[in-house]
């Protein structure tokens, strides 16, 4: 699917999805994802339904959904070049991926974000009722590097 907004688009097509800018923002510029491997960005693009930003055909942001298409939806990765920042951007992108017809009447979405609660609230999104039902496994440095 494509959307269009003057001369950008976003679209969900993987094939045009610029998997080193992704990786290299991921990778030098993210706080969640740090050195993380290529090959696990491109492995994560394809087990997800993906949102690319283009101006003409530059890759200028993304974001990614990890879902089961029925009941439960993982937005990450979510990012906007710094250069096309405060441009209302990502608010645009939060549009198309919630207006999305495949990521409809789902009982539970969830994120992480240090940094964009604004952005994520005007969505409908909203810190756990009862955190304490809510359990995760993490391994935040998996991709650190290992003393040699």
């Amino acid at each position: 699917m494509i959307w269009e907004k003057g001369s950008l688009i976003i679209t969900t097509e993987k094939e045009k999805m610029d998997v080193e800018y992704i990786h290299h923002f991921l990778s030098t510029d993210s706080y969640w994802a740090e050195n993380i491997p290529v090959e696990v960005v491109k492995k994560s693009i394809n087990g997800s339904l993906c949102f690319g930003i283009f101006e003409n055909e530059k890759q200028i942001g993304f974001a990614r959904v990890v879902t089961d298409n029925a009941t439960f939806g993982y937005l990450a990765d979510v990012f906007i070049d710094e250069m096309y920042r405060r441009c209302g951007l990502s608010k645009w992108l939060m549009e198309t991926i919630m207006n999305h017809p495949e990521l409809q009447g789902f009982r539970t979405w969830l994120l992480g974000t240090k940094d964009a609660h604004g952005l994520y609230a005007q969505f409908g999104f909203k810190q756990l009722d009862e955190p304490d039902r809510i359990m995760r496994k993490s391994n935040p440095d998996v991709y650190k590097k290992k003393p040699g």
